[in-house]
């Protein structure tokens, strides 16, 4: 993900902020337009909404906490969400970007498109509800560099807009500074062991970490922590996690939303993550972050 500094200017085009949002970025063609589902007939005659575009459709899931979401393009985007608004039940929100006139065309969204859901795919931070999984079209090599941009800004502007289907995990850190995200920690109990780091999005929880089996779940979890109770049965299900000699094991790095979350997840019970995770020396990840601060 780009870590150069950039500014947006977001103007609330109808004064309420969580209304109609478009978000332009400086020195770019593409602008994003954000917005809630009951907006749609009313604003729907803009003319951003009769441009190509690739747009994304959020809604809470049904089954566990979280989003759905639903990456498509549309040339132009007014039609499909129209569609949308009559035959999708699950969205409750959207966010698309266009370009100036002539700028994206049909080939230009696909290529975007199919990009978009091949690194969602890759986070696995939440389910999509597409049914297909497009190919990447045919486009020139100028054309191809310039949708590679475009998908850039798309993806660092897309966590500001409060959507982080597609970030991957940081960097692992280097063990070595004082700061405590750049230090590997340790999470142990109940016969297994998870090591991760803290990050600027949430707490990773590193590949082949053993979490507590469903076996050893203790029955109050589905009442006291019904989130964790569904996510390990969910991450059974997308490969996030296989069964291994009586445990459950991370195929993959995983990013939470918090140390607490993640120490519950491993551990298959209410946790304290700041007390949970430790250093090679026995600090926990609270005792690291006051010492950070002083």
């Amino acid at each position: 993900m780009n870590t150069s500094p950039f500014s947006l200017r977001i103007f609330v085009a109808d004064g309420d902020p969580d209304g109609l949002r478009i978000v332009d970025r400086s020195n770019w063609i593409g602008k994003a337009v954000v917005f809630p589902r009951a907006l749609l007939p009313r604003i729907k005659s803009r003319e951003e909404f009769n441009q190509t575009g690739i747009y994304l459709l959020l809604g809470p899931r049904e089954d566990a906490d979280g989003d759905i979401l639903y990456i498509s393009e549309g040339d132009p985007i007014r039609p499909r969400l129209d569609n949308h608004y009559a035959k999708k039940d699950f969205w409750t929100r959207a966010v698309f970007f266009v370009a100036g006139p002539g700028q994206l065309n049909k080939a230009h969204v696909q290529f975007l498109e199919a990009r978009l859901v091949k690194q969602a795919l890759a986070a696995k931070r939440v389910p999509l509800e597409n049914s297909n999984y497009p190919a990447e079209p045919s486009l020139s090599e100028a054309d191809r560099a310039d949708m590679e941009v475009f998908l850039g800004n798309m993806l660092s502007m897309l966590p500001v807009l409060g959507i982080h289907a597609f970030e991957l995990p940081d960097s692992k850190p280097s063990g070595a500074r004082k700061d405590p995200s750049q230090i590997l920690l340790k999470c142990k109990g109940k016969g297994v062991t998870a090591s991760g780091y803290d990050t600027t999005q949430g707490f990773v929880v590193q590949a082949n970490s053993w979490v507590v089996p469903l076996s050893e779940e203790p029955p109050s979890l589905a009442i006291h922590v019904p989130s964790v109770h569904k996510m390990h049965r969910e991450f059974l299900a997308r490969s996030i996690l296989k069964e291994e000699q009586g445990h459950l094991v991370f195929t993959q790095d995983y990013t939470f939303s918090s140390p607490s979350l993640a120490a519950a997840f491993v551990l298959g019970r209410s946790a304290n993550g700041r007390t949970e995770w430790h250093d090679a020396t026995g600090k926990t990840l609270k005792e690291l972050q006051e010492s950070a601060a002083k």
